[in-house]
């Protein structure tokens, strides 16, 4: 069977929580579940994610499990008739202070602070761009503005500012009390809303580091990349993470639509120069929400983002709420694998005039480059930790990698990384032993056969994290 190197993230919700669906899912090809902590309680996630647990064991194909924190609730209120028509060109206002339901004059708000935030002459965006109003004046908790784009406006909804601008901390008190929730049951990944900055993230992962730390767990950290404030700081804030998610909804309300095509090529490859993974998300198979087939454009639109290198593609309301959610899994997997096909590059110009000052990254290195010239079936990596099979999938490379590890914990973690098989394996061993016991896996999953070539990686003594010393050229007997 063709394997698909690109990940596929699917959220969970009421349309794919059933255990005999979910398994299916997971069957045909979802690689990373997401809970949404935008809804549902405490417990809820609890439940799914020892239900995602017991379906993944079921089908033989560990999945990570992503934990996406809602971030500040940048909204407005509730209205009295849960929804209002606004016309261009009349007056609305924003209230701050209002605690009665809204009306067609104005509505209240959850984010309090939104009067300080803007002046005269800005641009707010609700409902994802839909309902555009200018401002007009601020007088003391009330932001007096005019309808610009009208349309129907309903509770709750989010706001924006053009350009960005609004100063809500990327980590408020309810977050703090998901990410205990999250690591209570381990969660592979907890992705963080709203960053603006490095300090955002670290403060996530202080969080996440002492909240986990009774459960001996240590979770990777996403940067969902959707102000405008953060685009300027997309290196620093790469630095800090384990990845970023090109969260395209609120980053086009704020940097505008045009503008986002480029800068999900610019985040997907700086991403990867950086040895960080990287999700492209929002919207990817938006039309399966209520169609069993997708547009010719949004095939276009996860073909592209896998051409550009992207470790995975995300669906969000497609899978959590749609009539199809089993379907669009197995329509994006088909497209991955088209894509995949595309004209290869090759390695070289990956390798050419680099330097590297860690014997394990250029192992890595060595083992792309023999595998590429050799004709290899196969790179196998003994790892502890999972990071030479994560230097080795920053690039573009059509030998699968096939990582084995003796901690469940990174199988899990590795099971997002572009062109890796995570696999379960005791490496604790002797060496002999070890890559013994690695060939006798590929044979047993007809990886490899008779006559066929694998590199293979490992670090001696065996065991030690980041310690990745040793490449051999194997030739099945």
């Amino acid at each position: 069977m063709t394997r698909r190197a690109t990940k596929i993230v699917a959220t969970l919700g009421p349309a794919s929580s059933d255990p005999v669906l979910l398994e299916q899912m997971i069957r045909a090809g979802v690689n990373v579940v997401r809970l949404n902590f935008s809804h549902g309680k405490a417990e809820d996630h609890i439940r799914l994610a020892q239900v995602v647990r017991e379906v993944s064991l079921r089908a033989g194909r560990e999945v990570a499990i992503m934990a996406d924190l809602q971030g500040p609730k940048i909204r407005v209120g509730k209205f009295a008739e849960g929804k209002v028509l606004l016309v261009p060109g009349e007056k609305f206002v924003l209230d701050a202070s209002r605690s009665e339901p809204g009306d067609i004059r104005g509505v209240g708000l959850d984010y309090k602070e939104l009067p300080r935030d803007v002046r005269p002459g800005d641009v707010l965006l609700l409902n994802d761009g839909l309902i555009v109003l200018t401002v007009n004046a601020v007088l003391g908790e009330e932001v007096i503005t005019t309808v610009k784009l009208g349309g129907e406006l309903s509770n709750n909804k989010g706001i924006n500012k053009q350009g960005g601008g609004l100063t809500a901390p990327a980590l408020t008190a309810k977050d703090m009390e998901d990410i205990k929730t999250a690591m209570s049951f381990q969660a592979d990944y907890v992705a963080v809303s709203f960053p603006k900055n490095a300090t955002d993230m670290e403060m996530a992962r202080q969080l996440c580091n002492v909240a986990a730390a009774q459960y001996k767990h240590k979770p990777g950290l996403i940067a969902k990349i959707e102000r405008a404030e953060a685009i300027p700081n997309l290196e620093e804030i790469l630095r800090v993470s384990d990845g970023i998610m090109v969260a395209r909804g609120d980053l086009a309300v704020e940097v505008g639509n045009a503008a986002v095509p480029a800068l999900q090529k610019r985040m997907i490859k700086l991403a990867r120069a950086n040895d960080k993974l990287v999700i492209t998300a929002t919207q990817m198979m938006e039309s399966m929400i209520l169609n069993p087939v997708p547009t010719r454009a949004e095939v276009s639109d996860v073909a592209n983002a896998v051409l550009d290198g992207t470790d995975a593609v995300m669906l969000s309301a497609e899978t959590a709420a749609g009539r199809y959610p089993l379907e669009t899994v197995q329509e994006v997997a088909k497209i991955c694998l088209e894509a995949e096909k595309a004209e290869y590059k090759g390695i070289e110009s990956d390798i050419t005039g680099k330097v590297y000052a860690r014997i394990d990254q250029a192992i890595a290195m060595g083992a792309l480059f023999s595998a590429s010239h050799m004709g290899a079936k196969a790179i196998v990596a003994l790892t502890d930790s999972g990071s030479t099979p994560l230097w080795m999938s920053r690039h573009d490379l059509r030998v699968p990698i096939y990582a084995l590890t003796p901690r469940l914990t990174t199988q899990r973690k590795m099971a997002l990384y572009r062109n890796v098989k995570p696999l379960l394996m005791d490496t604790s061993a002797d060496r002999d032993t070890a890559l013994k016991d690695a060939e006798t896996q590929l044979l047993s999953r007809r990886i490899v056969q008779s006559g066929d070539v694998y590199a293979i990686t490992c670090g001696e003594p065996m065991g030690a994290p980041g310690g990745t010393n040793m490449l051999k050229i194997c030739r099945v007997a």
